[in-house]
């Protein structure tokens, strides 16, 4: 089961990843081609060519977890964009697990005044 409650942010890897990499070649992607600290509080998504399986890497306490999706029907609305890392949070990745589209364009923010005029 995904673990998913104390990650703060999730990563996805735009466009096609080997999936053929476990989680020492996962990593290094993290680190040398998106520059990130693969150690944070984060998760990381990659994507197959044929849109079908996903892997998500993610370290805890005192090791790496990887995640492995397969569908046996259908593909995931993946974001095409070739070797580039874009930010969403937890409520997208469950559309995009679920099979939404996750728009990564500018989203509302969250209302802090509680007043009502």
């Amino acid at each position: 089961m995904l673990n998913i409650h104390k990650v703060k942010t999730v990563y996805l890897a735009t466009g096609v990843t080997d999936l053929r990499k476990s989680i020492d070649g996962l990593s290094l992607i993290v680190q040398e081609s998106f520059n990130l600290n693969l150690f944070s509080n984060a998760l990381f998504v990659f994507c197959n060519s044929n849109k079908c399986k996903l892997k998500i890497l993610h370290w805890e306490y005192n090791g790496f977890w990887l995640y492995y999706r397969r569908l046996s029907k259908g593909k995931f609305n993946w974001p095409m964009a070739n070797d580039e890392v874009i930010k969403i949070d937890i409520k997208e990745l469950k559309w995009l697990l679920n099979g939404y589209e996750v728009r990564c364009g500018k989203r509302f923010e969250e209302v802090k005044e509680r007043l009502i005029i």
